[in-house]
Protein backbone atom coordinates (compact mmCIF):
# COMPACT_ATOMS: atom_id res chain seq x y z
CA UNK A 1 0.00 0.00 0.00
CA UNK A 2 3.00 2.30 0.48
CA UNK A 3 4.68 1.81 -2.78
CA UNK A 4 1.20 2.48 -4.13
CA UNK A 5 0.75 5.69 -2.45
CA UNK A 6 4.47 6.72 -3.18
CA UNK A 7 3.88 6.05 -6.97
CA UNK A 8 0.87 8.06 -7.03
CA UNK A 9 2.83 10.86 -5.03
CA UNK A 10 5.30 10.46 -8.00
CA UNK A 11 2.69 11.05 -10.79
CA UNK A 12 1.13 14.02 -8.97
CA UNK A 13 4.45 15.70 -8.03
CA UNK A 14 5.35 15.41 -11.70
CA UNK A 15 1.65 16.79 -13.55
CA UNK A 16 1.25 19.51 -11.17
CA UNK A 17 4.07 20.99 -10.83
CA UNK A 18 4.62 20.90 -15.10
CA UNK A 19 0.84 22.32 -15.07
CA UNK A 20 2.79 25.49 -14.07
CA UNK A 21 6.04 25.40 -15.91
CA UNK A 22 4.67 24.06 -19.20
CA UNK A 23 2.38 27.42 -19.99
CA UNK A 24 5.32 29.15 -18.50
CA UNK A 25 8.12 27.64 -20.78
CA UNK A 26 5.63 28.32 -24.05
CA UNK A 27 5.15 32.32 -23.30
CA UNK A 28 9.00 32.89 -22.06
CA UNK A 29 11.24 29.92 -23.20
CA UNK A 30 14.03 29.36 -21.53
CA UNK A 31 14.24 33.27 -19.76
CA UNK A 32 15.74 32.69 -16.71
CA UNK A 33 15.77 35.99 -15.58
CA UNK A 34 12.36 35.90 -16.37
CA UNK A 35 11.75 32.57 -14.51
CA UNK A 36 13.31 33.94 -11.19
CA UNK A 37 11.67 37.22 -11.45
CA UNK A 38 8.40 35.48 -10.96
CA UNK A 39 9.87 33.23 -8.69
CA UNK A 40 10.76 35.93 -6.05
CA UNK A 41 7.74 38.57 -7.14
CA UNK A 42 6.95 38.79 -3.44
CA UNK A 43 7.53 37.55 -0.46
CA UNK A 44 4.94 35.01 -0.58
CA UNK A 45 6.00 33.27 -3.65
CA UNK A 46 9.66 34.03 -2.21
CA UNK A 47 8.79 32.26 0.52
CA UNK A 48 8.25 29.12 -1.39
CA UNK A 49 11.10 29.39 -3.22
CA UNK A 50 13.64 29.63 -0.60
CA UNK A 51 11.54 26.52 0.98
CA UNK A 52 11.76 24.77 -2.04
CA UNK A 53 15.89 25.54 -2.30
CA UNK A 54 16.43 24.47 1.21
CA UNK A 55 13.93 20.90 0.74
CA UNK A 56 16.42 20.25 -2.29
CA UNK A 57 19.47 20.49 -0.17
CA UNK A 58 18.07 18.71 2.62
CA UNK A 59 16.76 15.56 -0.06
CA UNK A 60 19.99 15.50 -1.78
CA UNK A 61 21.92 15.16 1.96
CA UNK A 62 19.26 12.67 2.72
CA UNK A 63 19.75 10.47 -0.55
CA UNK A 64 23.17 9.84 -0.23
CA UNK A 65 23.20 9.12 3.56
CA UNK A 66 20.44 6.84 3.23
CA UNK A 67 21.06 5.40 -0.16
CA UNK A 68 24.79 4.67 0.48
CA UNK A 69 23.90 3.44 3.59
CA UNK A 70 21.29 0.74 2.16
CA UNK A 71 23.24 0.38 -0.66
CA UNK A 72 20.64 1.50 -3.22
CA UNK A 73 22.24 1.87 -6.82
CA UNK A 74 22.19 4.93 -9.29
CA UNK A 75 21.26 7.59 -6.74
CA UNK A 76 21.89 10.26 -9.22
CA UNK A 77 18.31 9.62 -11.12
CA UNK A 78 16.92 10.97 -7.58
CA UNK A 79 19.10 14.14 -7.70
CA UNK A 80 18.52 14.32 -11.43
CA UNK A 81 14.84 13.96 -11.35
CA UNK A 82 14.65 16.60 -8.13
CA UNK A 83 16.23 19.14 -10.94
CA UNK A 84 14.22 18.28 -13.70
CA UNK A 85 11.05 18.30 -11.26
CA UNK A 86 11.39 19.00 -7.74
CA UNK A 87 11.61 17.86 -4.43
CA UNK A 88 7.82 16.60 -5.55
CA UNK A 89 9.09 14.07 -7.74
CA UNK A 90 12.15 13.11 -6.57
CA UNK A 91 11.74 12.42 -2.65
CA UNK A 92 8.40 10.46 -3.11
CA UNK A 93 10.31 8.12 -6.27
CA UNK A 94 13.19 7.85 -3.69
CA UNK A 95 11.08 6.61 -1.07
CA UNK A 96 9.51 4.35 -3.32
CA UNK A 97 12.90 2.61 -4.13
CA UNK A 98 13.74 3.13 -0.74
CA UNK A 99 10.89 1.20 0.19
CA UNK A 100 11.52 -1.79 -2.77
CA UNK A 101 14.99 -2.03 -1.23
CA UNK A 102 13.72 -2.69 2.22
CA UNK A 103 11.67 -5.04 1.75
CA UNK A 104 13.72 -7.09 -0.41
CA UNK A 105 16.73 -6.86 2.00
CA UNK A 106 16.18 -9.93 4.83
Amino acid sequence: MLKIAYLIFCILGTALPYSQLVPFLLEEGLNINAFFGELFANQISGFFGMDVIVSSLVFAIFVFSEGSRLKMKNLWIYIASNLLVGVSLGLPLFLLMRQRKLEETP
